[in-house]
C-alpha cells in the first residue's frame, strides 16, 4: 500500500521472531507463484489435509522435498494419490537461508522441506506448533496474494498471550531459537486484498524448514 500514513517496518514479535514487510519484490512474487502453480498439479498436487480425528484442515496443501501429514513426514504422498513427492529445489534453499540472513542476521543452510498452504476467502488455520521437525533451525514463511491475519503465541498454550500481524502479499515472517516452537495460526483471511497485478485469487504461504531427517 502506496499512501499508508505510517509504512510498514520490520519488526520483532518474540525473541526469534521477525517480521519483514514487502521482502519479496513484484517480480519475485510472479516468480514464486508460478512455481506454486506447477507444483500443486498432480501427481503430489494440492490436496485436503485430513486430520486423525476424522475432519478437514480448510487451507489445502503441497509439499517439496518430504511429504508432510499428520504427524510426520513421508517420502510419498500417503495420505493421498500415493505418488512420490516434488523434489525441493536448491533455489529454495537458497531463499530460506536468505530470508534467515535478513530477518535474524545469521546463516543457516539446509532447509530441504517445503508446505505450501492454499487459502481461499473462508480457509482458517488453527493455533499449532511445527514440531514434526528433528532440526531446530528457523521456520520461514513467505506469503503470496491476499492478506491475511497471522497469529503468534507462545510455546506453551494455544491460548494467550499471542500477538496479531497483518501478513501482505511479499511477507516474510522467520521464527526461530525460543520462539521456533511457539504456538501461531490463520483465524482469518481478507479475500480480494492481493494486488490484481499478481494474478491470484486467495492466500499462498509458502513455509521452508530444515527436516533434520
Amino acid at each position: 500500500m502506496e499512501a499508508e500514513l505510517f509504512p510498514r517496518a520490520r519488526t520483532q514479535i518474540a525473541p526469534g521472531a521477525v517480521h519483514l514487510p514487502h521482502w519479496l519484490d513484484a517480480e519475485r512474487q510472479r516468480a514464486l507463484l508460478a512455481a506454486c502453480r506447477e507444483w500443486a498439479r498432480p501427481p503430489a498436487g494440492l490436496r485436503t489435509v485430513r486430520t486423525p480425528g476424522g475432519g478437514t484442515m480448510t487451507a489445502r496443501q503441497v509439499c517439496l522435498g518430504r511429504h508432510w501429514y499428520p504427524y510426520g513426514y513421508a517420502p510419498t504422498v500417503v495420505d493421498g494419490d500415493g505418488a512420490p513427492v516434488k523434489p525441493f529445489p536448491d533455489w529454495l534453499g537458497d531463499l530460506g537461508r536468505d530470508a534467515v540472513r535478513a530477518a535474524l542476521d545469521t546463516d543457516v543452510s539446509g532447509y530441504d522441506i517445503a508446505l505450501i498452504n492454499f487459502y481461499d476467502g473462508d480457509a482458517r488455520m488453527g493455533m499449532h506448533r511445527d514440531s514434526d521437525e528433528k532440526s531446530d533451525a528457523p521456520v520461514v514463511s513467505l506469503s503470496l496474494g491476499d492478506t491475511c491475519v497471522f497469529r503468534f503465541g507462545n510455546t506453551e498454550t494455544r491460548t494467550k498471550p499471542y500477538t496479531d500481524v497483518e501478513l501482505r502479499s511479499g511477507d516474510l515472517f522467520v521464527f526461530g531459537g525460543p520462539s521456533r516452537l511457539a504456538y501461531h495460526g490463520v483465524p482469518r483471511v481478507h479475500p480480494g486484498t492481493a494486488t490484481p497485478e499478481l494474478g491470484l485469487t486467495g492466500r499462498l504461504n509458502i513455509t521452508l524448514r530444515v527436516s533434520g531427517l
